[in-house]
């Protein structure tokens, strides 16, 4: 006797059960070119930048100074990631959960974003990087802000690769102030659905990460894009965030290259 076609619910997330042909076909043990096969690659990758303090530690350092050589080490990655032809990256730069460190270090946090934003944003533009900002922006000291939409303004027509910096960034908060946005518009409570939430996130339009890389050994999200990476490919590194390179940005490409994705399926 037949059987009758499943009731599938009508609201099943539309991203996340959406697998292309060559991403389903591929090898799951093959060594794969990074430079050659451009389906291997994640269309995002959101990375939590973990262990600037450790390292600074290790070095016998002040811990800003750590912090500062985190930021030498982001400027490698993104020379490499666009190389690479990554399309979309997130960085976790300053978590709302920051705010409960020393004054001086969160003083120095924002001092080495200014100084970083106005050192590199003309590399950016030469780069093809367009800089977005995820967060409370608004919550942020004046400077900062000012530092930051001159380089949202300069940047705005890089078309190699979307540099977003989560700052002052929290997945809950995302999540409530996505909610409130909600309730502003007027939705009514039937209409909101799961593609209705991502259009009032923060990455309205971008697609959600396909790998999550944690440096510094940790095992956990910290609240970072915890609506986005339902389905992310998640890898973690010993490699402290100021010591993770283009070999170690390259390995995570190849393990996720080495994965099969299968979505619920």
């Amino acid at each position: 006797m037949a059987r009758s076609p499943l009731a599938r619910p009508t609201d099943a997330p539309p991203r996340a059960h959406v697998v292309d042909a060559a991403e389903s076909s591929r090898p799951a043990d093959a060594e794969r070119d990074l430079l050659l096969d451009p389906a291997d690659l994640p269309r995002h990758v959101a990375i939590i930048m973990d262990g600037n303090r450790r390292w600074a530690r290790m070095q016998q350092r002040a811990e800003i100074e750590g912090h500062a050589a985190g930021v030498e080490a982001i400027r490698t990655l993104l020379k490499h990631a666009v190389r690479r032809g990554v399309p979309v990256m997130t960085l976790y730069a300053f978590s709302r959960e920051n705010w409960a460190r020393s004054d001086d270090e969160v003083t120095g946090l924002f001092g080495l974003l200014e100084q970083a934003v106005r050192s590199e944003t003309a590399e950016l533009r030469r780069q093809g990087v367009r800089i977005r900002l995820l967060g409370r922006l608004d919550e942020l000291p004046e400077a900062t802000r000012r530092s930051i939409d001159e380089a949202l303004a300069e940047t705005a027509d890089g078309d190699r690769l979307l540099l977003n910096v989560a700052f002052n960034y929290a997945g809950r908060t995302e999540l409530v102030d996505a909610f409130r946005r909600l309730t502003e518009q007027g939705i009514a409570a039937d209409a909101i659905d799961e593609q209705a939430i991502c259009d009032a996130l923060y990455t309205a339009g971008l697609p959600d990460p396909d790998l999550v890389i944690r440096t510094g050994g940790e095992q956990r999200l910290s609240n970072f894009l915890i609506w986005q990476s339902a389905y992310a490919e998640f890898y973690s590194t010993e490699v402290l965030w100021p010591d993770f390179g283009a070999d170690a940005f390259d390995a995570a490409l190849l393990e996720f290259a080495r994965r099969t994705r299968r979505f619920g399926r």
